[in-house]
């Protein structure tokens, strides 16, 4: 399949990457908002990035440790192009649409990724707007951490074109791309993902089938919630959680500093999915009383200047 528009639905802390990254790549880039409100609070995040991206690939100049596979190979360095590049992301970034119109963003798409909320209604409400709007054509991927591609598969009008793909955070220099079809997805849309993962600078990891969490927040998602249970129940201090992982594994960052990349909006909306929250005397009840705290005062990660730390530019 020949893809040349790519559309994000969602411009969140991913949603702008994921459009940072393709617009970068050489893609026509949308990013489908809900209201100008959004517009406003994503625009911040596609600055942020136009600067890291160019400051990235800067150090590399001097600093081989700067490296980052998601901007260039080694041998575009070697070979002294990194102020092409600098260039591309200047492209890249006066390029990105921003639109709140669901034709425009989806009309003559040929590869959508939704990357809303981690909310089962919010996704169902969403594709069940957007289908009007999808050609036939058309690969729609959702990029949910949590939630299975397959509960939604049967709301689209081409089942066979939908499937995950997932991305970690700062995805320019940690470029795993998760493949995971659903029951439905055929081999050519599965191919033709992996694909377009990989033309983006992505290394393409493949998951045969179904898997809540996927292959990485299988692993990461147990850690959080380990740090987020003995914070909320007074066992230790983030900054003692953190650093029992950092200084015993020789991790680079602790399950906290983790919690402000990822977003702590995304980590309160899986643990609100927990059926054992429901309970108000349950430890999971404060975790999610405490995170809401936290969005409230506006501290929701690194995006924001502070979640669990403070971050200054």
């Amino acid at each position: 399949m020949d893809i040349k528009k790519v559309t994000v639905a969602g411009g969140g802390v991913l949603g702008s990457q994921i459009a940072f990254q393709s617009a970068y790549c050489g893609y026509d880039a949308t990013i489908w908002l809900r209201s100008e409100a959004s517009i406003g609070r994503c625009q911040p995040k596609l600055d942020r990035l136009c600067e890291i991206y160019l400051q990235t690939l800067e150090a590399m100049k001097k600093d081989p440790e700067a490296y980052a596979y998601g901007l260039c190979a080694k041998d575009e360095v070697e070979a002294g192009h990194l102020d092409e590049l600098k260039q591309q992301v200047r492209h890249a970034y006066s390029l990105i649409n921003l639109t709140t119109s669901y034709e425009e963003a989806f009309g003559d798409a040929d590869f959508v990724i939704e990357a809303i909320a981690e909310n089962a209604e919010q996704k169902t409400a969403f594709y069940t707007t957007v289908v009007p709007y999808l050609s036939q054509k058309v690969i729609v991927v959702t990029n949910s951490s949590t939630l299975l591609p397959g509960q939604f598969a049967d709301l689209l009008p081409q089942p066979k074109q939908y499937l995950a793909l997932h991305f970690a955070n700062e995805i320019w220099k940690n470029p795993t791309a998760e493949v995971m079809r659903q029951a439905k997805t055929s081999d050519k849309a599965f191919e033709a993902t992996v694909a377009f993962a990989k033309s983006i600078r992505m290394v393409p990891l493949k998951v045969m089938k179904e898997q809540p969490g996927y292959l990485l927040n299988s692993m990461l998602v147990p850690l959080l919630n380990a740090a987020l249970s003995l914070w909320a129940g007074g066992v230790g201090s983030v900054e003692d959680i953190d650093a029992a992982w950092t200084m015993s594994t020789g991790a680079p960052a602790g399950p906290f500093r983790m919690l402000d990349i990822i977003g702590l909006t995304t980590a309160y909306n899986i643990m609100v999915m927990n059926p054992k929250a429901k309970d108000p005397a349950s430890l999971e009840a404060l975790i999610v009383k405490k995170l809401k705290a936290k969005i409230d005062a506006g501290e929701t990660g690194v995006s924001a200047g502070k979640g669990f730390y403070t971050y200054s530019e």
